[in-house]
């Protein structure tokens, strides 16, 4: 596949307001397998609890997200490189917490990111946004900077409801702030394919969205898990394991996508 082949600088937010459902884990891995894939990556941290931070070890950075929107920090200066070549992060920490109340006075507060992003967007194939477990200004920003939106779907009970809820944010930024902004695709997280319960909710969500599932599916793994533990994402702690290749999967699967649609 060569770089002519599909688009470029695009920006992707991770996100769903349910927590626990494999967001961070997904961001953090899928970064690093499209960097494995040879595309140059920046992994942006907006959860205030900092989980895709310190998941590549980093537990006190000098500088994070919260200098970048609130400081007019330049971004390079708050950028981090990873143990992943051709992937770097900007990382968030817990000064983010306020951003939600500091935000509500800024002008144009729900297109901050968005300006932040612009003066380094073109250095990198990828912008992964990993979005906070919640719908508030931090999200919104994450989908007004964003060309599109990647929805991890836990296989359990009540996937459905926190599915359509997402989609109505969407539709409303959609309608206000992006009018550009497309579902990039939802993938189903922690799957156990021996319970009845997971196979049920992956049919109805593949059957309410045909066109937008992965087929690329993640299992529940115990070397995902124990992953974050070590500052390492899954890749690189286990690159054998089932959940590893999983993502793996996952990451070409969202680069041939990505030539599809504009071929």
């Amino acid at each position: 596949m060569t770089r002519e082949q599909r688009p470029m600088n695009k920006i992707v937010a991770i996100a769903n307001q349910k927590g626990g459902v494999g967001k961070t884990t997904t961001s953090v891995n899928l970064a690093a397998g499209l960097a494995l894939c040879g595309e140059k990556v920046l992994l942006v941290d907006m959860d205030p609890q900092a989980n895709a931070t310190s998941g590549f070890g980093v537990e006190q950075p000098a500088q994070t997200l919260y200098d970048c929107l609130f400081k007019d920090v330049p971004p390079a200066e708050s950028i981090m490189s990873t143990a992943v070549s051709k992937l770097e992060l900007l990382p968030s920490g817990p000064d983010l917490a306020g951003a939600e109340i500091e935000l509500a006075g800024v002008a144009h507060r729900e297109e901050r990111l968005k300006q932040v992003l612009s003066t380094i967007s073109n250095q990198y194939d990828f912008i992964i946004l990993d979005c906070p477990p919640a719908l508030g200004l931090l999200t919104v920003n994450a989908l007004t900077a964003a060309q599109s939106v990647l929805i991890p779907v836990q296989s359990e009970y009540y996937a459905m409801e926190g599915l359509g809820r997402l989609m109505e944010t969407i539709e409303r930024v959609r309608g206000s702030l992006n009018q550009d902004l497309s579902i990039e695709g939802i993938l189903l997280t922690m799957c156990d394919t021996r319970l009845t319960l997971s196979r049920q909710v992956s049919e109805e969500v593949r059957k309410f969205f045909p066109e937008k599932v992965y087929r690329s599916v993640i299992p529940r793994n115990v070397a995902l898990a124990e992953a974050p533990s070590y500052g390492r994402p899954g890749l690189l702690y286990n690159s054998a394991s089932i959940g590893a290749k999983a993502y793996m999967d996952l990451a070409k699967e969202f680069l041939v996508n990505g030539k599809e649609s504009t071929g």
